[in-house]
């Protein structure tokens, strides 16, 4: 089925972040070249299609989720809207509800998936799921937040109504264990697509969400795939090398300050990424939550909103990992961060991507992101890894130190497999000692309140370390993590008959904190813990 896509998604033109990529692989220099002198597409989110409108709602908590509003639909054009709302003026909660009720079309309240009439075994619920979790190609309706997407897709589940970028890696594990390979091509259609489209996979397929990625999980989802003809595999290789030149965009504009987008040069001149989005203003889907932040932290707002975006684009919102004293969002400041999760995936990317010119006989491409990822290697050795602490650590250059935040995400060097045996050993043990929970892998040994912190325990982060430890032949810890996960989930399943987006592995049952309630669904678990019954199948509570 194909789609003009263009005629689904309002446009707006924004400034090219690639139209300067000198020093790269000629199939990007020609690309990049095709696109100088010109913008590139971005639609219109709609807290910038209605401005006063949408704060006005937002910041009254019309609706108790701040992402109902953006993603209503609204039902005559913009300016129609905004001229009626100039007009009425409608002032108050209950006035501007009667208002969005005769301008929008209001999503119904997240329904959760139903839990089975008959308690069926685990495995065979995830099963089920898929299909109830399953969306049609996507061709949005006029006035719709969404973005076009050709071909089936799995969303999370609860209030998460579109695709996600990093959780869709996730849940592709559960659909290759259940022999789901087409929903697998489905979703990385839509991610080719993205990509070519915007230059990057979105968050999520939202307009309000065009302005940040996630992490970088694409390179590693094509490991997943099912091999394509020759065509299909270069538009891959096309498709990496677009995304790569996203995340290293800011190389060309780091200027005295050394940071620029997604890049930051470190103080011995190495290059290495950290989160970031293009904007600094709340964002859609927690606009009221974003203003009050803003205004408690004593900060200038727009400094403020871009951290807690970048934030939002580590999938991680929000950690201590982020926060300045380790324990109050106002103190947020992800822009200082640089994280060793993203880039150990882009050491992943890049390391694929050379593989991939070798085999299309490209060796000056080959050679280039080889050095690419060789540089990142040693950066990450020189800044990211604490030889005194024996483990992997972001780095904070604000204060210009590591980070004394200690979580899961030390994890990401031995997953992707850039560790050296040492390294890997000293992560092994230390988490062995202080990670590993009751109920599985915690994700800090903060209690901030934040949700990605202790003491919830998430799916993909089960994953990332028990990957990581079995490729290093940690087998032991890493079938103990499993274990303990997959009987958290089961507890909970036998007791409500769902699965959770996030659990507290100290108490085992369903985690919280954050900005929102824990979703049901939920792709990401469904993936990861029918993965690793398939993985470890004695270990199936069923069995």
């Amino acid at each position: 089925m194909c789609f003009d896509f263009a005629q689904h998604e309002r446009i707006k033109t924004v400034p090219t972040q690639y139209s300067r990529l000198q020093g790269r692989p000629a199939r990007v220099r020609r690309s990049a070249a095709g696109r100088r002198g010109r913008t590139r597409n971005m639609a219109e989110s709609p807290a910038e299609l209605y401005g006063p409108l949408y704060a006005a709602v937002e910041e009254a908590h019309v609706f108790p989720d701040g992402k109902t509003f953006a993603d209503a639909v609204a039902t005559r054009p913009a300016a129609a809207i905004m001229a009626a709302w100039r007009n009425q003026h409608p002032v108050g909660k209950a006035a501007l509800a009667t208002f969005v009720a005769a301008n929008f079309e209001v999503p119904a309240a997240p329904a959760a998936p139903p839990p089975s009439k008959v308690r069926l075994p685990l495995t065979a619920h995830i099963a089920r799921l898929w299909n109830v979790l399953r969306r049609p190609p996507l061709a949005p309706v006029a006035g719709s937040s969404a973005l076009a997407l050709p071909a089936p897709y799995v969303v999370p589940g609860g209030r998460f109504r579109e695709i996600y970028y990093w959780d869709s890696y996730f849940t592709m594990l559960g659909l290759a264990a259940d022999h789901r390979d087409d929903l697998i091509d489905g979703m990385i259609t839509d991610f080719e697509s993205l990509i070519e489209r915007y230059g990057h996979i979105p968050n999520g397929t939202r307009t309000y969400y065009l302005s940040r990625s996630q992490p970088p999980f694409f390179a590693l989802m094509l490991d997943l795939a099912q091999p394509g003809d020759k065509a299909e595999e270069a538009r891959r290789l096309r498709d990496l090398e677009t995304e790569h030149a996203y995340w290293m965009a800011g190389r060309n504009c780091l200027g005295k300050t050394g940071r620029c987008m997604n890049v930051v040069r470190m103080p011995d001149g190495s290059l290495l990424n950290r989160y970031w989005d293009a904007k600094n203003s709340p964002r859609d889907e927690s606009y009221a939550e974003d203003v009050a932040t803003a205004k408690a932290s004593g900060r200038p707002a727009r400094e403020v909103y871009r951290d807690l975006r970048a934030a939002a684009e580590s999938g991680w919102d929000f950690s201590a990992r982020w926060l300045g004293d380790g324990k109050h969002l106002t103190t947020v400041h992800t822009t200082d961060i640089v994280p060793i999760d993203l880039n150990s995936l882009l050491w992943a990317m890049e390391t694929r991507i050379a593989r991939r010119c070798t085999a299309a006989g490209d060796g000056a491409c080959a050679r280039t992101y080889r050095a690419e990822a060789a540089a990142r290697r040693t950066a990450i050795d020189r800044w990211l890894w604490d030889a005194k602490a024996q483990r992997f650590v972001d780095y904070d250059l604000a204060a210009g130190r590591v980070s004394p935040v200690v979580s899961a995400a030390m994890l990401y060097p031995l997953f992707v497999g850039l560790a050296d045996p040492a390294q890997a050993a000293a992560t092994a043990a230390f988490t062995r000692r202080r990670l590993i929970g009751e109920g599985g892998l915690r994700t800090t040994l903060d209690r901030t309140g934040q949700q990605w912190d202790a003491p919830n325990g998430w799916a993909p982060l089960q994953w990332i370390a028990i990957a990581g430890l079995r490729r290093y032949g940690d087998e032991a810890d890493a079938r103990t993590i499993a274990g303990r996960w997959i009987a958290t989930v089961d507890r909970t399943y036998r007791a409500t008959g769902r699965l959770l987006e996030k659990y507290d592995v100290e108490e085992l049952v369903a985690g919280g904190g954050g900005e929102y309630p824990t979703q049901d669904g939920f792709g990401w678990t469904n993936g990861v813990t029918r993965k690793l019954i398939a993985l470890y199948p004695d270990l199936d509570p069923d069995s």
